[in-house]
């Protein structure tokens, strides 16, 4: 798969950003992306919310906006699929150019606004579906919405019973003021609206945070979900900070930045975050991961599930049987038969 895909990656590398990103959800859709059906090790397996997965290794919401495309990640060698973020109403998101690749960084910035088909289109695809693999549902609100949090709590209706988990993401920093719903009493409400509405019908209900948060964020998020025994977290999205390492052209652009300039910053938020939760619920971790020791300091630093997107610009498929192979030899390095024994090594 390496060799047929960096050919592909030459073409995909001269065109624009979002052009090439819609390319590849073609290419998936018609089948044409060789499947990897080769077993993943024993070590890797971990069991999250009564579900057993094969590894930990998942793909993060913002590939698959519009849940055109799960089964072919899943066939791709993920152990799990978030798509979306899903939003009642289609919305353009924002003007082109709006996705910029930093090369020289091995980064990503985005603008993107929640682009999307909204909630009736990917209702319609997962419900047509065979319930296979663990796909996650990521539900955000309208740019123009009046009530955000009715915005969550109809799309987590509509969606739940074709979710294995769903995502409250409030941490993208390119919707104005939907970071505002990170604060405490903000938090509360909306979480404790969704769970109140999907009661008839439970999965697991996970909220999506910053990288950006402060210890006093972290302090307050975590509290809230404690208060209503959340699900879990993920930790993080795209962070609004620009390190000055940046070497790209394009470092200035306005939007969230992701990939390997998000690395450390990420770990480090999570491994905050995970002192807070003191492993009452599991947490995901995301942002900046391309590599076996990427997402296996991650999982020293208290994530049970880690994700994976921006590296697979630069690497595409491969880049997942390589993770996961690096990961399985760091566990047998150190000694841990399993991702569990290694999960928080590091607090």
């Amino acid at each position: 798969m390496a060799t047929w895909y960096s050919v592909i990656d030459l073409l995909l590398a001269r065109l624009d950003a979002e052009a090439a990103h819609g390319v590849a959800l073609r290419a998936l859709k018609s089948g044409l992306l060789p499947s990897d059906h080769r077993a993943d090790s024993s070590s890797l397996a971990v069991r999250v919310w009564g579900r057993s997965l094969p590894n930990p290794i998942g793909l993060a919401a913002g590939f698959d906006k519009n849940a055109e495309v799960p089964d072919a990640m899943l066939a791709l060698g993920f152990g799990f699929v978030e798509i979306g973020s899903v939003t009642p109403r289609p919305q353009d998101g924002n003007p082109r150019p709006r996705l910029f690749r930093l090369a020289e960084d091995r980064g990503v910035i985005n603008r993107m606004g929640f682009p999307g088909q909204g909630l009736d289109a990917a209702r319609s695809r997962l419900a047509i579906r065979a319930r296979r693999g663990f796909v996650g549902v990521n539900v955000g609100a309208n740019k123009d919405s009046t009530d955000r949090a009715a915005d969550y709590v109809a799309c987590s209706v509509a969606l739940a019973p074709y979710a294995d988990y769903l995502v409250c993401n409030v941490s993208s920093p390119n919707t104005p003021g939907l970071r505002t719903l990170q604060g405490r009493t903000q938090l509360a409400d909306l979480l404790k609206r969704v769970q109140d509405a999907i009661a008839a019908r439970p999965v697991p209900l996970v909220v999506k945070v910053a990288p950006d948060a402060s210890d006093d964020d972290l302090d307050d998020i975590v509290a809230v979900c404690r208060e209503l025994r959340m699900d879990g977290i993920i930790v993080g999205n795209t962070t609004l900070s620009r390190p000055p390492s940046l070497r790209s052209a394009r470092r200035n652009e306005t939007g969230g930045l992701s990939g390997a300039p998000l690395t450390a910053l990420s770990t480090d938020v999570l491994r905050r975050t995970a002192q807070r939760v003191e492993r009452q619920f599991p947490l995901v971790g995301c942002g900046g991961v391309g590599s076996g020791m990427d997402a296996y300091a991650k999982i020293r630093a208290g994530a049970t599930l880690v994700q994976v997107y921006s590296a697979m610009v630069y690497e595409g498929p491969p880049l997942i049987r390589r993770i996961k192979e690096e990961l399985a030899a760091l566990l047998a390095r150190d000694g841990f038969a399993t991702v569990a024994d290694a999960m928080g090594a590091d607090l």
